[in-house]
């Protein structure tokens, strides 16, 4: 099932602006109408100077875009802030059915689109700053991309409750962390993996998340979360000589010391998980 084709322009600036959180459109629709309003209402020279032909017809194109955007991008900006606002909304919502089911049954029975959105609500709860690229359909290419500071982390998405995620899904996504230079990556699945994808993954940061555990990280990471407030987000204030937490799974690191290799003898914070989980962050 191949995703919506986008018709107009007009569509994929209300998709740009939707980016943006609600608030901030709302904030941005009056302010672009006080730039561009000026430059609309500006008089016209209707015996321009010669040799000032050049500047004469810029001027009047510029006038042009500026009438019309006055009033189309701040009704872009608003109608974005709707789709934000409603999108936060669903997948706020989505996030509750999960974590409120405890038979599963919310998971295994939503569509794929809303497996994806739930999916990237889920890092975006745990830290991370999500891009919900949707990778071209029901199967294939990545569909999340997360960022963490400097760090770039990778994610499929399948939901596929019938059968198995193969070590095919897990190449591809290995490979798509090589071509992007992507620190680790992520196959999450409403079902479970075979023996063979999880042999694979070890070992190469890619952390593989079946349908119990997602369920389990969405209950987790709501109940640590306050609830949601509307506006913008209050400033956070790191707790003092706290540890940092996980960049894959969210636990809690420690403090640990390379035993071999070019690094050895040197500290670095390693997962309080491992071996289950083996993500690390230097020191410093």
């Amino acid at each position: 099932m191949s995703r919506r084709k986008r018709s107009s322009l007009a569509e994929d600036l209300v998709e740009l602006a939707a980016l943006l959180p609600w608030w901030l459109c709302l904030t941005l629709a009056p302010v672009s109408y006080a730039v561009l309003h000026p430059y609309a209402t500006a008089p016209v020279v209707l015996n321009p100077v010669p040799g000032q032909m050049g500047s004469m017809m810029n001027e009047a194109i510029l006038k042009g875009l500026a009438t019309g955007g006055q009033y189309i991008l701040p009704i872009i900006l608003v109608t974005g802030a709707l789709v934000s606002f409603l999108g936060r909304r669903k997948r706020e919502a989505l996030v509750r059915s999960v974590a409120d089911n405890a038979s599963g049954c919310a998971l295994h029975s939503m569509s794929w689109q809303d497996f994806e959105l739930l999916v990237g609500e889920a890092f975006r709860m745990r830290g991370y700053a999500v891009a919900e690229t949707g990778g071209g359909g029901a199967d294939g290419g990545i569909d999340v991309e997360l960022r963490k500071g400097n760090e770039l982390f990778l994610v499929q998405c399948k939901q596929w409750r019938a059968y198995k995620v193969s070590v095919t899904v897990v190449r591809e996504l290995y490979g798509a962390m090589a071509a992007r230079g992507a620190t680790g990556g992520f196959v999450v699945t409403s079902g479970v993996f075979t023996k063979d994808a999880e042999a694979f993954a070890r070992g190469r940061n890619i952390e593989l998340i079946d349908g119990s555990a997602l369920a389990g990280l969405i209950a987790r990471v709501k109940d640590q979360r306050p609830a949601a407030m509307p506006g913008p987000p209050p400033a956070e204030m790191p707790a003092a000589n706290a540890p940092p937490v996980c960049p894959r799974c969210g636990s809690p690191m420690v403090r640990r010391t390379a035993r071999q290799g070019a690094n050895a003898g040197n500290q670095f914070w390693g997962c309080g998980s491992y071996p289950k989980c083996r993500g690390i962050r230097a020191i410093g």
